[in-house]
């Protein structure tokens, strides 16, 4: 199968009712598998961790529970979108080593912007933005695996 076959059937698929689709021929084996929050982009909101209470005198205090940092977002909006993967694959900022990023820190992206690649089985996707925004950061370091519906980056939309 061609790359523009593999996107039409992954289309269709998505379109679809169906949760699971297995293709198995002499060439090629191919695993489809629709999650039921299939969406490229999620709304975050940021809210402010409270303070832990005081623990009365004489009982020890309970541990913390461990959480991934939380960066700040920028001041202008507590609301900010993230732009996920579609695809399992490797994350490229660029389009070649010699190239500079689709996109920076600080960028105002337009919807249907490039942002990044994906390479999944030798095939190099350009992964575009849904939405227009201001780039607050970037949560994947370059030439590393990413997972289906794992954010890539935060977007301020009023940016």
């Amino acid at each position: 199968m061609k790359a523009k076959e593999i996107q039409e059937l992954i289309d269709y698929i998505s379109n679809s009712g169906l949760a699971e689709v297995k293709i198995k021929t002499d060439e090629f084996e191919l695993s489809i598998k629709k999650y039921a929050e299939s969406s490229a982009v999620r709304m975050v909101e940021a809210a402010p961790t409270p303070a832990p209470s005081p623990a009365p005198a004489g009982e020890a205090a309970p541990a913390p529970k461990s959480a991934a940092p939380v960066e700040a977002p920028a001041p202008s909006s507590s609301n900010l979108v993230e732009i996920k993967s579609p695809m399992i694959g490797t994350f490229y900022l660029t389009a070649n080593p010699d190239a500079d990023p689709f996109v920076n820190i600080g960028d105002t992206i337009k919807a249907g912007q490039t942002v990044c690649i994906i390479e999944a089985m030798k095939l190099f996707n350009e992964i575009e933005s849904e939405i227009s925004g201001k780039i607050v950061k970037v949560l994947v370091s370059n030439a590393t695996p990413v997972e289906y519906d794992q954010p890539l980056f935060l977007v301020d939309p009023a940016g």
